[in-house]
């Protein structure tokens, strides 16, 4: 009778079969090389909207005649995306989305981030989504964005991700001189202000400030860019390592940015590989969640709102019964149980690597504060959904009811009267410069998008 009446977890290992297995390994392969390709939004969007147009997809023009099977996507700003796959029933039965993040934590330049000190070139940064400061010191950094001259022209700039290009560093103290140091808090080890990158210590023959100065002859060298289009730019340091294999057995994969990455893609390949769905299906890539989803290119847009006004109005719904049929599993990842630090965690509904995609029924912080709380009749749809699609999955929460927790976009989804949850990838050391997820996991989060886009 215990076999009926508990609820049992088990390890992927032991649930896959050879073939699944293999197919979790190809997957995974795919996502290392979206992982190295897009360490910002803009370029994940970039590599979104070469893997959509791979599968069919097409720039959706407004007015434009939908009939089922069409595949369309639409770019905001080049910062976040919407794409959809028109189902057979038309919007006034709803449509299956799923939203995740492509912003990750990272280092912003200042708008004037250049100066010299110690006859040294530095730049300045102010850190962006919640990091611990410490964690940034002393690793590679490469510089990642975009600066746009005064006449519009844009300029890509991207250095420290070839083998063959420099990196870049915030420095620390030696510990023979650190006693002072170490006696303080890691949160007061250093400050915003303490967080400013080493870029070079050449200086021009002769004028002013000669470092900070032969630094940017360098950069105007490579990209025609003087100290005033970094006023208008949107560059950033992040870390300069590659996602690579994690353990022995390579169960695990490290990276910068699973946080929400690991999601984003999982959202990306389903919608690219399913064809004509019942219901139409709806992928958000949206941008801003680590900073509270504000802008306009945030999950609070109207961004969102217009795309699918235009796709009602091209069936003559009302986006309104739309949005109240509609379903949403908010793709955001959750952490997973450390036994470095089991103090945090109630172990019996805290998410664990390698047992599946983590479901969570609120997210929010101590008593729910700023979160969605889905209702027991969506918990019984999505455990429905993943069962008939086969997807293996756990409850999850982050961590112990009084020590912290986090947000997600699904709040904001049902704002919009739309019948969502959370549910995505564990992951360890969230928000580090490098992250560790299990292989598994990222497969079944997969598994469990595409069946929510398939969910009739």
């Amino acid at each position: 009778m215990s076999e009926n009446i508990f609820y049992r977890q088990t390890h992927l290992a032991d649930r896959l079969d050879e073939a699944e297995k293999k197919e979790a390994g190809a997957y995974a392969s795919s996502y290392m090389k979206f992982l190295d390709a897009g360490k910002t939004e803009r370029e994940c969007v970039a590599c979104a909207v070469e893997a959509a147009e791979k599968a069919g997809f097409v720039p959706f023009v407004p007015g434009t005649e939908l009939k089922p099977g069409d595949r369309i996507y639409s770019v905001n700003r080049g910062k976040s995306m919407t794409l959809a796959v028109i189902g057979k029933q038309d919007l006034s039965h709803g449509c299956n989305i799923a939203g995740a993040h492509i912003d990750s934590p990272r280092l912003d330049l200042k708008q004037l981030p250049f100066y010299e000190d110690g006859e040294m070139a530095m730049l300045k940064t102010h850190y962006y989504g919640g990091i611990k400061k410490y964690q940034w010191v002393t690793i590679p950094l490469a510089l990642h964005g975009v600066a746009v001259r005064a006449d519009g022209t844009a300029v890509p700039v991207t250095i420290g991700e070839d083998d063959s290009d420099p990196v870049f560093m915030i420095t620390d103290l030696l510990p023979h001189l650190a006693a002072d140091q170490i006696k303080k808090t890691a949160a007061d080890l250093f400050t915003g202000e303490n967080l400013n990158v080493f870029l070079g210590s050449t200086p021009l023959p002769e004028g002013d400030d000669r470092f900070k100065a032969k630094a940017l002859e360098l950069l105007h060298e490579k990209y025609g860019l003087c100290e005033e289009d970094f006023i208008s730019a949107e560059i950033c340091a992040v870390p300069a390592m590659k996602a690579r294999y994690l353990g022995l057995d390579r169960s695990m994969i490290a990276s910068y940015g699973h946080d929400d990455r690991s999601c984003a893609w999982a959202e990306l390949m389903a919608i690219c590989h399913i064809q004509a769905p019942e219901r139409t299906a709806v992928c958000i890539l949206t941008d801003k969640e680590e900073v509270g989803s504000d802008g306009v290119t945030g999950s609070q847009s109207t961004a969102f709102e217009f795309f699918m006004q235009d796709l009602c109005d091209a069936q003559g719904v009302s986006l309104r019964r739309c949005f109240e049929q509609s379903f949403c599993l908010s793709a955001d990842v959750c952490n997973a149980f450390d036994p470095n630090f089991p103090e945090v965690s109630e172990k019996r509904n805290n998410a664990k690597c390698n047992y599946g995609v983590g479901i969570l029924k609120f997210t929010g912080a101590r008593g729910k504060s700023g979160s969605n709380d889905a209702s027991a009749e969506t918990v019984g749809t999505v455990r429905r959904i993943f069962a008939d699609a086969g997807v293996t999955w756990q409850m999850a929460e982050l961590g112990k009811v009084d020590q912290g927790g986090g947000g997600t976009i699904a709040k904001f989804m049902a704002n919009r009267n739309i019948e969502t949850i959370d549910a995505g990838v564990p992951v360890l050391s969230m928000h580090a410069p490098y992250e560790a997820v299990s292989v598994y996991d990222c497969y079944m989060t997969y598994k469990a998008v595409k069946a929510v886009y398939e969910r009739r």
